[in-house]
């Protein structure tokens, strides 16, 4: 067969499995992954490439024709809502010598989601969101994107400013629009009369105020909802607890917490979390771009030391042109230079690392480009070790721990931070940077500071909602 009728044969069956996906996320809350992407309500193509990216991080061929039979078989099971990775059972299949049918071995791997063991479907969570520039909207998308059946997180509401002009023509505009995430995906509408924005059916009510005492969000018809604060104006107890109105359940800030507000890292700690505490931090985005790879290092070889340099994209914190700002250098123009600055990440790892005893220190460099940065992890580890057993290791890490989710790998020779854009991992290895000599290992871990930590503030949120489903097969421990 040559290599064009090869395609057009895959690409018929990726065609044939987007229904298969589709019935599965609507009817029964399952969600379709591979190698930890979801292939929910994604594109041919997009399907296609899933399957050869996964192909390249994992060293060997994974094609739909062989993830198919699979997925197929998932439909003949009684399934309760899941997320279930076909990547995995395809090479986990590969690697058993039972002589198993793929419909035995499939109903033995994702048994925990079968029958009387599945779980019952959650009833939708509100989600309010305090707050809506970068974080906020991106936060918007995700969520409206997980709808899927109706059951699991909804967005009931948006807390802005009043500004002038048409505010709300203005706020779903740049909804719709996004000149590094591109065009929403679906519809949008807008509810003058109710002050109300329609994205893909979801009715999210637009409250103005500029005082969280003075919300009364069952008054919406809000009810039980988690608060997610993205505009970083309170940061301690006292002032988050302002948001614990009629209405409210829990608050999330989308910054570092200070005091004695947890700093969660989804996939490091968020078992910690107790279930009556009602205020957390997602930590920052670089501490959650280091803090999984660190653990990854520190549990595999152990960590005496460490460094992070992170050289950031510029954010709306800093100028355009040079003009008074608060901090030092900041004020000076973010598109024209350089900007040393602080970063709190490297203090913040204790939060979220609280028996890592290694001393880490940080700096960070703000640099013009809009979006995706770098963190370079210098270690000082307990063992000594080679690159290639660091690369083998954390490649694994990328694909069966349970930081799979957290930590993405990549060996693409040329690759540079506008590849990252749009990233769902909280960090991805550089396989071509990665130095190692002895007992001293260098990272250099590239993320989506915008997305990529959307992401993961998402998953903290499904997670103390109760709508965070368990993943078959189960990772390795």
């Amino acid at each position: 067969m040559d290599s064009f009728t090869n395609w057009k044969n895959r690409e018929e069956i990726a065609e044939s499995m987007i229904p298969i996906i589709g019935k599965l996320h609507r009817e029964r809350d399952v969600t379709i992954l591979l190698h930890s992407r979801s292939l929910v309500n994604k594109s041919v193509v997009s399907i296609l490439k899933t399957h050869r990216f996964a192909r390249q991080i994992a060293g060997e061929e994974l094609s739909v024709t062989e993830t198919l039979p699979f997925l197929q078989a998932l439909t003949t099971l009684d399934l309760g809502p899941s997320q279930i990775d076909i990547g995995m059972l395809a090479a986990t299949y590969r690697a058993d010598d039972r002589g198993l049918t793929v419909e035995e071995f499939t109903a033995e791997a994702v048994a925990g989601a079968t029958g009387d063991n599945k779980i019952k479907c959650r009833e939708p969570r509100d989600v309010v969101l305090y707050g809506f520039g970068r974080i906020g909207r991106l936060l918007a998308r995700l969520l409206i994107e997980k709808t899927g059946s109706g059951n699991g997180l909804r967005l009931r509401a948006i807390v802005v400013r009043k500004a002038a002009g048409p505010d709300l023509v203005k706020r779903a505009s740049l909804l719709r629009r996004d000149s590094i995430h591109g065009q929403f995906q679906g519809t949008i509408t807008v509810d003058e009369a109710n002050n109300k924005i329609i994205a893909n059916g979801n009715e999210i009510q637009v409250i103005y105020s500029d005082d969280p005492t003075a919300v009364d969000y069952t008054a919406y018809g809000i009810k039980n909802a988690i608060l997610i604060d993205n505009t970083g104006r309170w940061r301690d107890r006292e002032g988050l607890s302002k948001h614990l109105r009629p209405g409210v359940d829990k608050v999330v800030l989308t910054a570092p917490g200070k005091g004695d507000v947890p700093n969660i890292v989804h996939g490091v700690n968020h078992e910690t979390i107790k279930p009556d505490e009602r205020i957390l931090s997602c930590a920052s985005c670089t501490t959650n771009a280091i803090v999984p790879p660190l653990k990854a290092m520190a549990d595999e070889y152990g960590v005496l030391r460490g460094h992070v340099e992170t050289v950031h994209s510029f954010t709306n914190d800093q100028n355009l042109l040079d003009n008074y700002h608060k901090s030092d250098r900041r004020g000076r123009s973010a598109p024209l230079n350089m900007v040393i600055t602080e970063t709190g990440a490297a203090s913040a790892v204790a939060k979220a690392l609280p028996d890592l005893k290694a001393k880490i220190t940080g700096s960070s460099i703000r640099v013009p480009v809009p979006d995706v940065s770098i963190a370079i992890l210098n270690l000082q580890l307990a063992r000594e070790t080679t690159r290639e057993e660091v690369l083998d290791y954390l490649r694994n890490v990328s694909l069966t721990s349970p930081l799979k989710r957290q930590i993405d790998f990549i060996s693409a020779p040329d690759a540079v931070s506008s590849d990252f854009i749009g990233s769902r991992n909280a960090s991805i290895v550089d396989a071509g940077a990665t130095k190692v000599e002895g007992d001293n290992a260098i990272l250099y871990l590239w993320y989506d500071n915008e997305f990529g930590y959307s992401c993961q503030v998402v998953r903290v949120v499904q997670h103390v909602s109760g709508v965070e489903y368990p993943t078959y097969p189960a990772p390795a421990v």
